[in-house]
């Protein structure tokens, strides 16, 4: 069983790796060809940037690859041997956070030249050092104490339920809404600092939409964003009275009032067609298959690891294999996800008034010209990866033809969240 579970994950590796060189194949081919959304200079530099990120995304695959051996030959025993004869709910916990801590330092490597090399050099950075280590270290202390509650949550009911992995779905399952009703809160306790949008006139024309739509927020409220990052967004977070409508300090400035109602037009779109709720249930369904299969592995797999059935054990080997499920149930994710883009895309033009889709349409191609998003991709690429539909194909159902007719890669992105 130990040999099928790593023949899965090297699979997986091997597919992941493919794709990604099929896309850099791709985006090199076509980087030097007649520019799409994007001046010559712009598209030539996209480009690089798309396959700089792919190539990162490929040793960190790597990494991981030879980090998932390391744990599965050694590296748990070690743990095990650290901790062995502490209290049993201590030591179950230790062993987890253990887990979770070594594997968040060796991603930091990758986050600095993320962050300091690429994002630098391609002019997208405005984060120092001192702000990305205070950033890191404040995620580093939540993770460990929510990490660690949750930890000794789902030790709790693996230890005192027979039908445990039905019940530790749950528990995550109230965990994932919660952290959603809460991210926004958190996020302006310790990242952003988030103030009421002064503009009256905007925001009395984005209340007005969330009263057309039934959308009920606490706030509209504009995120000092351009500290850490150039690139354009906005985002609504929460649940019930806690939902608020964030818009970052770089979206505002760049897009007219017009194009700006657009953008949210399409985010109360998503709101309006219960997509939260959607996407929500998405998320729910791909932690039951997790937690099923994980909860029913026979027992012949601990001895082939040489490890008792503990639950650290059953909770590390879950996180082992998330970006493996993961990767399976994204192109399922990604059709659904696609659909429900066009639907939106559809609600912010009727939102935005007689010029709707032209306003949302201009929004989307100055939004892929600061971001500098390459907006063409490889088939496979977007088959694996993309949330939302290729922004060539966006636009066209929004009435704006380009021109654009090679039918080998008409497929692009706009790399933002709305």
């Amino acid at each position: 069983m130990l040999m099928t579970l790593v023949g899965i994950y090297s699979l997986y590796v091997l597919i992941s790796i493919y794709v990604s060189v099929m896309q850099i194949g791709y985006i090199n081919q076509i980087k030097r060809k007649t520019p799409v959304l994007l001046t010559a200079a712009d598209f030539l530099k996209a480009g690089n940037y798309a396959v700089a990120k792919e190539k990162l995304s490929i040793v960190n695959v790597f990494v991981d690859y030879f980090v998932f051996i390391a744990w599965i030959g050694f590296g748990i025993k070690i743990l095990h041997a650290e901790f062995i004869g502490s209290n049993e709910a201590f030591m179950n916990v230790a062993i987890v956070m253990s887990f979770v801590v070594i594997n968040s330092i060796i991603s930091l490597p990758f986050s600095y030249y993320e962050k300091f090399v690429l994002d630098e050099a391609f002019g997208f950075n405005k984060s120092t050092l001192a702000q990305w280590v205070k950033d890191t270290l404040i995620s580093f202390v939540m993770t460990l104490l929510l990490g660690s509650l949750i930890a000794w949550g789902i030790y709790e009911i693996i230890a005192n339920f027979a039908l445990w992995w039905l019940w530790s779905f749950i528990f995550i399952f109230v965990v994932v809404i919660m952290i959603n009703m809460l991210y926004p809160t958190f996020r302006a306790m310790f990242f952003d600092k988030l103030t009421p949008l002064e503009d009256e006139e905007l925001d009395a024309e984005i209340k007005r939409l969330m009263q057309e739509t039934g959308f009920q927020s606490s706030g509209v409220f504009v995120s000092d964003a351009s500290k850490r990052d150039g690139r354009l967004n906005a985002y609504f977070g929460g649940f019930g009275k806690s939902k608020r409508v964030v818009l970052f300090d770089t979206l505002i400035e760049k897009l007219s009032t017009k194009e700006l109602l657009a953008v949210l037009g399409h985010e109360l779109g998503h709101f309006a067609h219960g997509d939260v709720f959607k996407n929500i249930a998405m998320v729910g369904g791909m932690l039951f298959v997790m937690f099923a299969v994980f909860g029913n592995l026979p027992d012949s797999l601990y001895l082939e690891l040489g490890l008792a059935k503990e639950p650290y054990l059953i909770m590390i080997l879950l996180m082992l294999f998330m970006p493996v499920l993961g990767f399976v149930m994204m192109p399922l994710m990604g059709i659904l996800s696609r659909k429900n883009e066009y639907a939106a895309d559809k609600m912010g033009s009727e939102l935005g008034g007689p010029a709707g889709e032209i306003e949302l349409a201009n929004a989307l191609q100055k939004l892929v010209e600061e971001n500098k998003s390459f907006p063409l991709s490889h088939p496979l690429y977007i088959f694996f990866h993309y949330t939302h539909p290729p922004v060539i194909e966006r636009l066209k159902e929004l009435g704006v033809d380009i021109g654009y007719v090679e039918k080998s890669g008409t497929e692009g992105k706009c790399e933002i969240d709305f």
